[in-house]
């Protein structure tokens, strides 16, 4: 019989997903088929699964941690912001429609009948499902028509673990605070709490540990050290990637503009593990600095708009004068889009019609088109014939004269585009640093050498998560409380 278990935080950014994903892999070694799923998820940095759909970055690494594919039931809900009101969803998969946030709060609840149908089709292949929650159950005023944390929680009949950030400080509060403004339903769903993230010796927290199991009833599950090794882990978030740069030195260095809308990031990741790199993310209002070897354009979800702001910043005067002095540039997806001549955008599909000039870096031109590309994709790379795994995520065709010299090979197909001193380069393919080979032949091309094993690195820091949470954590007790699934 499946069982299932949720893990809710008490604000975002807790460390729910790295905790899932641990989770998942203890299960797993258990000799447990395991399945992560998260109701509903907001994030531009996407996965794509076998069978052509969209899912959290984060699921698509507690999948893995799983041993398992990643499919598009274990998010069946995604948000992708759009704007500061607006986000694509995107169900089950597939892109069903852009919708302003209050719209989507008034209608959320009609989708939960699609993410309990995810659930019971996970539940048929697997014998414990491990669920994540989103934000936090205390945001009362969304309450209503809920589908993320207690609203799933309560259909499906599963029971809650919350989890407290004590690096945030108020932990006690955290807790107890939730505990005193869910209402009795909801509480009822709460079987035991954590704390995550500590620092220093853990015994000085015996007492808060017992105030907050005497001030809720609850039982703990154990209090978390801080997991050092988060960081060669895939990044959710962009500020996840941009903190694991900022004491090192390395002798290659990446500047990235950090635009608004960036999304499939994790492009960075594999960069950022290296050790002699220094990936550095560039907030609005300061230059580009002028000693990078690379300048990355990323993903968007907002070509046009990420473009114009891209300008506002200056950061288009810094990129010209970076190639001015040798350097390099290299646009992923949205980021290569910006590069060309022009985008023209003439159905409205991100945002109004209408047109404006690339950077003019490339001799393409790129129309937005609203048949969305999503696949994986094993290339090539050109010269050398290095492999390559990727995939695709986007919405336009790019065409013009620097096509002909792409620099990779999909299909019998060339991909990409590049300028003729070969300095900039475009391509529609993201994930490609993930590929050894390619990413060592592509930092000896900087003048630089590769020192890394990407892959063979996340293997082995989710198994040394799992035994941190071991460690720490009554991994056990969490299993024995997870409940049956419902028919």
């Amino acid at each position: 019989m499946t069982r299932a278990l949720m893990i809710q935080g008490t604000g975002s950014n807790v460390g729910k997903s790295l905790l899932v994903a641990g989770l998942c892999r203890a299960a797993a070694r258990r000799g447990l088929r395991v399945a992560p799923f998260k109701p509903q998820n907001m994030s531009n940095n996407a996965a794509v699964t076998a069978d052509g759909g969209e899912i959290g970055r984060a699921q698509a690494l507690q999948a893995r941690a799983a041993g398992r594919a990643p499919h598009t039931d274990m998010n069946p809900v995604l948000l992708k912001p759009e704007s500061e009101t607006g986000a694509q969803l995107v169900v089950q998969g597939r892109r069903r429609s852009t919708q302003e946030a209050a719209r989507y709060q008034r209608d959320k609840g009609a989708l939960l009948n699609v993410v309990l149908e995810s659930f019971r089709r996970l539940a048929a292949d697997a014998d414990l499902i491990l669920v994540e929650g989103a934000g936090s159950p205390a945001e009362t005023n969304l309450r209503r028509g809920d589908i993320a944390n207690m609203g799933f929680a309560t259909a499906a009949g599963v029971p809650v673990v919350l989890v407290g950030d004590i690096d945030r400080g108020g932990v006690i509060a955290q807790i107890v605070g939730t505990q005193a403004v869910l209402d009795a339903g909801d509480l009822a769903r709460i079987a035991g709490f954590a704390v995550n993230r500590f620092r220093g010796d853990l015994a000085l927290f015996d007492a808060g540990r017992d105030d907050i199991a005497a001030r809720t009833g609850w039982p703990c599950l154990g209090v978390v050290p801080w997991f050092h090794d988060a960081w060669k882990l895939p990044a959710e978030d962009m500020m996840d990637i941009a903190s694991r740069g900022a004491d090192r030195d390395g002798a290659c260095k990446v500047a990235v503009p950090q635009l608004p809308r960036m999304a499939n990031f994790d492009d960075l990741d594999p960069l950022a593990a290296e050790p002699a790199v220094t990936v550095q993310i560039v907030p609005p209002g300061r230059a580009l600095p002028g000693d990078a070897d690379l300048v990355l354009i990323p993903g968007s979800k907002s070509t046009r708009g990420d473009l114009a702001f891209l300008r506002a910043q200056g950061w288009d005067i810094d990129i010209h004068a970076h190639l001015r002095r040798g350097g390099h540039v290299l646009g992923l997806c949205g980021g290569y889009q910006m590069l060309g001549r022009r985008i023209s955008d003439p159905e409205g599909v991100e945002g109004a019609p209408g047109a404006e000039p690339g950077l003019g870096l490339l001799d393409v031109e790129t129309v937005m088109l609203g048949d969305k590309q999503v696949r994986l994709r094993q290339a090539t790379a050109l010269p050398g014939g290095a492999p390559v795994s990727g995939y695709e995520i986007h919405m336009g065709r790019t065409e013009g004269p620097d096509r002909a010299r792409g620099w990779l090979s999909v299909d019998g197909r060339t991909e990409g585009a590049a300028s003729p001193d070969g300095r900039v380069r475009g391509s529609y393919l993201h994930g490609i640093f993930s590929s050894d080979t390619f990413r060592t032949g592509f930092l000896a091309g900087l003048g630089h050498r590769s020192e890394h094993a990407y892959e063979a690195g996340v293997e082995a820091t989710l198994d040394a998560l799992a035994d941190h949470l071991e460690t720490y954590m009554d991994v056990e007790a969490l299993l024995w409380l997870a409940a049956p699934v419902r028919a």
